[in-house]
């Protein structure tokens, strides 16, 4: 009985992903009841770990840097189709989801999981190393896709209000989408080895030892999987999403929170993945994961979302308050500080992991 148990709990990540299309199926256009509301979040749940599991067999049959890549689409491919749902339902009120989300995102990777990561490596390792040229890159196209996509449209003139007009967001959503493709040429095809981890001696370390690589066979029976549980988390959060922000209203926290609720749902997984790398001295995995979700969530969510407003009902205002800016600036800094020298002790971590609960505490109580 307990060996039959446990080979259960091993295939859950197959269950959980084929469990969620059946709950779509059920559930699909019907008003839900409270207990069956909290069936789909906890299926959801699973169906978004399962994705990011799946992802990462995938990832270890092509290896790094390609695996942090896979990862970070996974993820953002979620991300991109919980905003889409809930903005096609949510009318004017839901006009600063997307922004909310994607600053949520770069906050939580550039602060939470890179702060998490380099103090988990150097509490553990003493020092946490990383490739200063690889992350340096990673962090300065961060930078610049946020400032084009979340500050510039509150000092533009062209349409009333923190929105772009037509000709500017189609300027940024292409700006994204080229930038973002330029950065994974250079990661995985030109200059690689700056996002391969390190030694301690600043060796590159092109070979992992620690599982065996996947056949071509599980390979493709995760990406089938993979595919089953984003069409799950896709069509459960449809029906979630209106106990989530009736949820939060009734609670009086501000809009904004529904999209670090999304953020923090979608990341979830990929912090536990950077953690794992952290603490087996991979750290500039860690960082891979971390920076690039944060420039795919802007990379390819706003092309994703400029594309949609097309038919979306409402707005789409995507310029920060002068509040959030100030923390983006701040970020920005702190994380240049820290990829310079390209090792970090755990005071680094500290320092990010204070911004980030400084932006959470900002978020509940503006």
């Amino acid at each position: 009985m307990i060996v039959r148990s446990r080979a259960l709990a091993t295939r859950w990540t197959t269950v959980v992903p084929l469990l969620a299309v059946v709950l779509l199926a059920l559930t699909w256009g019907r008003d839900l009841p409270g207990p069956a509301v909290a069936l789909v979040t906890v299926v959801l749940a699973g169906a978004v770990l399962a994705a990011v599991h799946h992802a990462e067999v995938v990832a270890h049959r092509v290896g790094e840097p390609f695996g942090s890549l896979v990862l970070a689409i996974a993820v953002t491919v979620i991300e991109v189709a919980l905003i889409v749902t809930l903005m096609a339902d949510g009318g004017d009120k839901s006009a600063t989801l997307a922004r909310d989300t994607v600053f949520a995102a770069v906050m939580i990777t550039c602060n939470g999981v890179v702060g998490l990561s380099l103090l988990v490596g150097s509490l553990r390792h003493g020092t946490a190393v990383f490739n200063p040229e690889g992350t340096g890159a990673a962090l300065a196209t961060v930078a610049t896709l946020a400032t084009l996509s979340l500050v510039l449209p509150t000092f533009t003139t062209s349409k009333q209000g923190p929105e772009f007009s037509t000709p500017q967001l189609a300027f940024a959503a292409v700006s994204s989408l080229v930038l973002y493709s330029l950065f994974v040429a250079t990661q995985t095809v030109r200059h690689r080895d700056y996002f391969l981890p390190i030694t301690r001696q600043g060796e590159v370390i092109r070979a992992e030892d620690h599982a065996g690589r996947p056949s071509a066979r599980e390979a493709g029976i995760s990406l089938g999987l993979l595919g089953a549980a984003l069409i799950g988390v896709v069509g459960l959060a449809k029906g979630v999403s209106p106990t989530l922000e009736s949820g939060v209203a009734a609670a009086g926290l501000p809009h904004a929170v529904v999209g670090v609720i999304i953020a923090l749902l979608v990341l979830l997984p990929e912090t536990i993945a950077a953690l794992r790398s952290a603490r087996r001295d991979r750290v500039q995995t860690s960082l891979n994961l971390a920076l690039g979700s944060a420039m795919a969530s802007i990379g390819l969510t706003i092309p994703a979302v400029a594309a949609a407003s097309v038919w979306l009902p409402g707005p789409l205002v995507l310029g920060l308050a002068p509040l959030h800016m100030v923390l983006l600036l701040l970020t920005v800094v702190v994380s240049s500080l820290t990829v310079v020298p390209g090792r970090a002790t755990p005071l680094q971590g500290g320092v990010h992991l204070v911004l980030f609960a400084a932006y959470l505490e900002l978020a509940v109580n503006p």
